[in-house]
């Protein structure tokens, strides 16, 4: 009797000694970002405000220091599946993170689906996205979300001729495609789609093409950093004396680079989840702490995206007592997640994995001498169209 109670009492501590042991591990968030190359912007803003999560929020979760480990794919699908396979492999991260653009995600999921790891999603834009790995959690948006709205605004607003210019990858047809139907839907015409190169586009022939088509307005997407480009070349052109509207995701004008657009952006209406200047205490205070923690850069709506994703991994490390049950505990701690990001009130949808988000109305204004999105319309709740289809 008496041994048995000590092998009892012995099983007992290994397994308190266990739970000490994973307690006092690190626990590792590999992010997978461009931080070179034409994307580099989007790298850059994830990890200022990853960072800037942790500074807040501690480097300790539920007794388990944590570690960000920043790998830069230079947006190239390749380096992004074999950073991967090294950061789970040999770092043995235990949740991926960042994914800039859509095909960086793809390549990434059947590592994510293996391994059994959570992947964070906290840029990449396409429906598909989720549909991709059982793992993947998406804190970013889709194009689909913001298209839709647009489709809806622009019928209502004088806008009934439109040609479509859009970047020739997942998220550009996507974006092409919702807002085509709901325009169509909405009795508008799209005289023309037009696609551009995803890699060193060059908007001239296209720009000079809708020019002589005079529709009322151009609706674009391009990823975030090209939007400066598609500005310059739209004015270059005296498009906007000419009396063609510029409409889009907000994507093109996006809240890092907008300043350098300069003046001739005044006006331009676009639909997104995030502004810089969305009114709420919330997104007042992120604001000012990314600025002071970055000599000045301002969120955009890639910042907003991994901050917010740092936040679904803390909570579901909580939830999990540091990750007990491993990455199916995990996952499952992230599903369901409702609350107040800087963007307003967001849901992780248990169903999809995808995040459900307010869409606002933005129209480009100058304020204190700057230029700013400033919200004036809000669809609220907005799931992803494309996984209602």
């Amino acid at each position: 009797m008496k041994t048995l109670f000590n092998l009892r009492a012995l099983i007992v501590a290994l397994g308190m000694s266990a739970l000490a042991s994973q307690a006092q591990e690190v626990f590792k968030i590999g992010l997978i970002l461009p931080m070179t190359g034409q994307q580099a912007t989007t790298g850059k803003q994830i990890e200022a405000a990853a960072r800037l999560y942790m500074a807040q929020n501690g480097d300790k979760v539920a007794g388990r220091k944590i570690e960000l480990i920043i790998k830069d794919d230079g947006g190239m699908p390749d380096a992004a599946k074999r950073i991967a396979q090294e950061l789970v492999v040999n770092d043995k991260v235990g949740v991926l993170g960042g994914f800039g653009l859509t095909p960086l995600a793809l390549a990434t999921a059947p590592i994510a689906t293996q391994s059994k790891t959570p992947m964070v999603v906290m840029a990449a834009a396409t429906s598909i996205i989720t549909e991709a790995s059982p793992y993947i959690v998406r804190t970013s948006f889709t194009l689909a979300q913001c298209s839709v709205a647009m489709g809806d605004w622009a019928p209502k607003n004088g806008i009934k001729r439109v040609v479509t210019l859009v970047s020739d990858y997942g998220p550009g047809i996507d974006a092409e495609r919702f807002f085509k139907e709901r325009f169509l839907l909405n009795s508008g015409q799209v005289v023309e789609s037009l696609r551009v190169p995803l890699r060193n586009p060059d908007f001239a022939p296209f720009l000079q093409k809708v020019r002589d088509l005079k529709p009322d307005a151009l609706f674009v997407f391009v990823p975030s950093g090209a939007g400066a480009a598609v500005m310059k070349q739209f004015l270059e052109r005296g498009m906007d004396k000419a009396g063609i509207k510029l409409i889009g995701t907000g994507d093109m004008t996006d809240d890092d680079q907008l300043n350098d657009m300069g003046d001739g952006a005044l006006g331009v209406v676009t639909s997104h989840h995030y502004s810089t200047v969305h009114p709420s205490a919330v997104n007042k205070k992120f604001v000012d702490a990314f600025k002071k923690a970055n000599k000045g850069m301002r969120p955009n709506f890639m910042a907003v995206g991994g901050y917010d994703g740092m936040r679904v991994i803390y909570e579901a490390l909580k939830n999990t007592k540091g990750g007990q049950g491993g990455g199916d505990a995990l996952l499952a701690a992230m599903k369901g997640q409702i609350f107040e990001s800087p963007r307003g009130q967001i849901f992780i949808d248990a169903q999809t994995r995808d995040i459900v988000q307010n869409i606002y109305l933005r129209r480009v204004e100058k304020k204190d001498g700057e230029l700013y999105n400033v919200e004036f319309d809000v669809i609220k709740e907005v799931k992803d169209p494309g996984k209602t289809k």
